[in-house]
């Protein structure tokens, strides 16, 4: 075999080698960062589920001391359910959470609420009042379970 067969055959794979150490270089950076982005978007979640979770503590604290309307302690608990642990709602003393939220969810809200007659206003207030009466004892029940509850 000639000389320069051989030293074109020696150049070739040298640069073979160099190209695939730089291929290879580059693919460990891009799996190191895809861990980091991995690892940075596993703590939001777990930041944001804490953060969830802790929102729900107050809400049902709010509920046991009548801080706030049954019927939106249970509304924005079973919205933060959904995200956390939507099996709980399907478990006593929980499902009233998704009980009130059934029978409430077809009354307009924030805006909507505020451009509705006043006389309709007040008689969805009438009907809400009345679901509150009807599941008042299970609601508290249900706040201070899921205030002690292990997520």
């Amino acid at each position: 075999m000639p000389q320069w067969l051989q030293w074109s055959l020696i150049i070739a794979g040298a640069i073979a080698i160099i190209l695939l150490l730089g291929f290879i270089r580059r693919q460990m950076v891009m799996l190191s960062e895809s861990r980091k982005r991995q690892q940075k978007a596993e703590a939001f979640q777990a930041k944001r589920r804490k953060d969830m979770i802790d929102s729900i503590r107050v809400i049902a604290m709010a509920i046991e001391e009548d801080q706030v309307e049954y019927s939106e302690g249970c509304l924005r608990i079973k919205g933060l359910l959904d995200h956390v642990a939507p099996e709980l709602m399907e478990q006593p003393p929980f499902r009233v959470f998704m009980e009130v939220y059934e029978q409430l969810r077809h009354m307009p809200t924030h805006q909507a609420r505020q451009d509705t007659e006043a006389r309709f206003v007040a008689k969805m207030d009438k009907e809400r009042f009345a679901v509150e009466k009807r599941h008042a004892d299970e609601i508290r029940r249900a706040a201070t379970a899921i205030r002690n509850h292990r997520f």
